[in-house]
């Protein structure tokens, strides 16, 4: 049976969050949602808050992930993270937007398995 687009985007999510834990990171909230949308990752690793967008692909035919978060989701995304940081108490001293791009793995060997590349301070 077929995984469904919101199975692959959970499991994509789930794949750049061990990535960050990999890294030092703690998750702060998944899939934080207010009355303008949802952000993916919110995570923290010393004094910098970090909000993460993760966009999951099946292949690479249409073009990474990274290049989906275009200006108006940018926007979107500041705007979310304006909410969440004056809804809860942040001592960060600094704030940073991430995409995580995340393909499944096509050909032999690993079919289905996942690739996550991080650009970080996106934008």
């Amino acid at each position: 049976m077929s995984e469904t687009r919101s199975e692959l985007c959970a499991r994509g999510e789930r794949a750049a969050l061990e990535l960050y834990r990999r890294r030092g990171f703690a998750l702060v909230a998944r899939n934080w949602r207010c009355s303008i949308g949802e952000i993916d990752l919110v995570l923290k690793r010393g004094q910098v808050l970090v909000f993460c967008e993760v966009k999951t692909r099946r292949g690479s035919r249409h073009g990474g992930g990274f290049e989906a978060v275009d200006a108006r989701k940018q926007r979107k995304l500041r705007a979310l993270a304006e909410v969440y940081l004056l809804t809860h108490e942040a001592t960060q001293t600094s704030v940073r937007f991430d995409v995580a791009s995340v393909t499944t793995a096509t050909g032999p060997g690993h079919p289905g398995s996942l690739q996550v590349e991080l650009f970080e301070e996106a934008f």
